[in-house]
């Protein structure tokens, strides 16, 4: 489980991180705070499905939701880095993307998820493509698999 190489890193290094999620609905910070010793690397967790609250908690600015949408790698990134700036965490992390089983479309479909991991360091931003044909439950867990593999690596390379 990467949660708690996670959780093991951050404290290792004395760092902070916090979430903004959208399709995970708070998966990625339940996990983290599972493990024994969150407390005290786990800042700030949002769960953020509605674009006012994407806009007001991460500050995805109006022109990226209106011009490339909540699912998108744009508002992945501002995610991440808004909710590092808001909490004032030394990395924040983000997911969005369609969970299904409805919301789809051809040019954005059932299982399309963006992540990033955000640093002052550097960043990390993925497209993940889980595909259709997966439970809501079965992309959700994917994903918030994936950022958490992520985050490690990030800390791993620039920490």
């Amino acid at each position: 489980m990467y949660s708690e190489k996670l959780v093991k890193l951050l404290i290792e290094k004395n760092l902070k991180i916090s979430s903004c999620e959208s399709c995970t609905g708070g998966l990625v910070s339940k996990k983290i705070t599972e493990v024994s010793g969150a407390s005290g690397i786990f800042e700030f967790g949002a769960v953020t499905y509605a674009n006012e609250f994407k806009n007001l908690v991460a500050k995805v600015s109006e022109i990226t939701l209106k011009n490339h949408g909540a699912v998108s790698s744009q508002c992945a990134f501002e995610m991440a880095k808004g909710i590092k700036e808001f909490s004032k965490s030394h990395i924040g992390i983000s997911t969005t993307g369609i969970a299904g089983p409805s919301g789809g479309t051809k040019e954005k479909p059932v299982g399309l998820v963006f992540i990033c991991v955000y640093s002052d360091k550097g960043y990390e931003i993925k497209e993940n493509r889980f595909g259709e044909n997966l439970s809501r439950e079965e992309i959700r867990e994917l994903s918030a698999e994936e950022i958490l593999k992520i985050a490690v690596e990030h800390i791993e390379r620039y920490y």
